[in-house]
């Protein structure tokens, strides 16, 4: 079983970065105003923790890392490094592109856990797609995932080759 010494750091903060991106992708997809935005956040955050409960080393080593202030930290630097000054379009795509680089350096890696922590991946992007209806008014009407977070949940699974 893969754990952190199974990557060097740079590999380690690239997946740190990727389960973060797992959210923002959809997030960005469809941005949904600051109340959807905090649900997205808060249901995404959600289905990362759920992730110290799965059969998978790897997965709960890297949710322990993401609740230090020294993981969480590596993690947002990283995230900020990537997505400073790029308009929501390209962050989504941005987004994306890092979870292809991610299940690639799992693939190599890590092979008897990529399946797990890739599916625990889209298992965050799923929540963040699901937190907040789009496209209605007041919390009236629009649908639960729009067709731009449809698209995006479509790029992340090929992304991930789930």
């Amino acid at each position: 079983m893969a754990n952190k010494a199974t990557f060097t750091s740079d590999e380690w903060k690239r997946l740190l970065e990727g389960v973060m991106m797992a959210g923002i992708a959809v997030t960005a997809a469809e941005p949904s105003g600051l109340w959807g935005t905090l649900k997205e956040s808060l249901s995404s955050a959600q289905a990362l923790a759920a992730g110290k409960t799965g059969s998978s080393e790897l997965v709960k080593a890297l949710v322990a890392d993401l609740e230090t202030s020294e993981g969480l930290g590596i993690a947002r630097e990283g995230l900020k490094e990537q997505l400073k000054g790029h308009k929501v379009a390209e962050i989504r795509n941005k987004s994306v592109d890092a979870l292809r680089q991610v299940a690639a350096l799992l693939e190599t890696k890590a092979p008897q856990d990529a399946s797990a922590v890739k599916t625990w991946l889209l298992g965050i992007s799923q929540s963040a797609a699901e937190a907040s209806k789009e496209g209605g008014f007041l919390g009236f009407g629009g649908v639960q995932v729009s067709d731009a977070e449809k698209a995006t949940l479509t790029d992340i699974k090929s992304a991930l080759k789930v």
